[in-house]
């Protein structure tokens, strides 16, 4: 096994809460070692916060955040944070 790849179970875990504050359920991405590559989860309040302390989560900052939304506009308009003209309505 390559020394430099790291076991599954020892990858950073990612989130980034999308639902208000105040919001009946928490809406979130939640990520295994890549940031960008997430899953859209839905969970109570009480249910999350025991779904982060089992994963002991790393909340995503605003850079990372950002380079995921440029990302997927590069995916789906082609250009790293570009959307055409005709979808800026």
């Amino acid at each position: 096994m390559n020394a430099s790849v790291i076991p599954f179970d020892q990858m950073t875990r990612f989130i980034r809460v999308r639902s208000e504050p105040d919001a009946r359920f928490v809406e979130f991405d939640f990520a295994i070692g890549h940031p960008e590559l997430f899953v859209e989860l839905v969970l109570p309040h009480e249910a999350f916060k025991t779904f982060c302390q089992h994963n002991r989560v790393v909340q995503m900052d605003a850079a990372m955040c950002q380079a995921v939304d440029e990302d997927m506009a590069k995916w789906r308009f082609g250009d790293i944070g570009r959307r055409p003209a005709s979808d800026r309505r």
